[in-house]
């Protein structure tokens, strides 16, 4: 079991944006001293819920300031980038990281980023099988051309090419983060690992697993290679010495986030959006996840795992939006759960 931590650089009320990303930097080198596995950061646009815009970036900040932590993006939306300089950047963390970069890549939602950045709703609603494909494609092959309906160039070299590596990995690890069955067989058809999002119990998750394996025999997957792929599993960790102390925690700090960052988001069509009850959804998070002692933290991690075959987490740890809180948690997180659970 490998677990990590999930960094959203969040902006809590009364915070500046400079103090969220400070958080999420400080957050991640904590995580390699506690000797967690990895590190894996969201990417928003235009709201406070998330503060870093660029997951690559931020990704290439925290392998310069670490030497063994895998860092992951969780994830970089591919319908407002083009999936070739996506490619290059990852191939480029790739090669100078010695293999410690993994590429977390997801369709985002319907939101005005795709307005802004010139993708248009049909990026979002048709055209992530074609960037993906695209993607996929620049991470393997040593030159590169596309006839689609999105796009269209000359076939050119790969530079730098992943394969080039003078680390054992011929490229960086692709994950897709799922959130419906058309993204889990769409996963399941490449044979790349999911992420599945914190917002779903063990039970959805097993069955999102079931059928990615299940999908991915029929398409002629082999049974080896469906049984060694594997998934995340983001979700939520707060630690304290008795539960009540966690919750508490959290359910002080994560409704006034998730209020303002969530109400902020704005859809590029105008069509209506659902709002969770901020209350209602902290409350529900600190029942599907490790919340509690550092012993209950382990033994709902090591359940999870053995009711979805899940061997991977990313857990947000920066829940109660204080720098120093936040350290503590990471700390306890590597050295009293993953400590545990090995």
């Amino acid at each position: 079991m490998r677990v990590g931590s999930f960094v959203l650089a969040a902006q809590f009320p009364g915070q500046g944006q400079g103090e969220a990303l400070h958080r999420a930097v400080r957050s991640a080198e904590v995580a390699e001293e506690a000797g967690l596995d990895s590190v894996w950061l969201a990417e928003h646009h235009f709201v406070p819920y998330g503060t870093c815009p660029s997951a690559v970036t931020l990704a290439a900040l925290l392998l310069g300031r670490t030497r063994r932590i895998r860092v992951g993006t969780a994830v970089s939306v591919l319908p407002t980038a083009h999936p070739v300089a996506l490619g290059e950047q990852a191939a480029l963390l790739h090669l100078v990281s010695g293999g410690r970069f993994s590429l977390g890549v997801g369709r985002g939602g319907p939101w005005v980023d795709l307005e802004v950045f010139g993708a248009g709703i049909e990026a979002y609603e048709r055209g992530f099988p074609e960037s993906l494909d695209l993607l996929l494609r620049w991470l393997r092959e040593p030159g590169v051309g596309a006839e689609g309906e999105r796009y269209r160039f000359r076939e050119v070299a790969v530079v730098p090419r992943p394969a080039e590596s003078l680390s054992d990995a011929e490229g960086p690890e692709v994950v897709v983060a799922c959130t419906s069955p058309a993204s889990v067989r769409l996963a399941a058809e490449r044979g790349l690992p999911m992420l599945l999002g914190m917002h779903i119990g063990d039970e959805e998750k097993a069955e999102m697993v079931a059928l990615w394996r299940r999908h991915a025999r029929e398409c002629g997957r082999g049974r080896e290679e469906v049984a060694t792929v594997a998934h995340v599993s983001a979700g939520v960790c707060q630690i304290a010495d008795r539960r009540t102390d966690a919750v508490e925690t959290l359910v002080k700090a994560m409704p006034g986030w998730l209020r303002q960052g969530l109400a902020a988001h704005v859809t590029v069509d105008g069509r209506e959006r659902a709002m969770r009850d901020p209350v209602a959804y902290t409350e529900l998070l600190c029942g599907l996840h490790p919340v509690g002692t550092p012993r209950l933290c382990a033994d709902r991690l090591a359940a999870t795992s053995e009711r979805t075959g899940i061997t991977r987490f990313a857990l947000l740890v920066e829940g109660s939006g204080d720098l120093a809180a936040t350290e503590e948690n990471v700390r306890r997180l590597g050295t009293e759960v993953v400590g545990a659970l090995r």
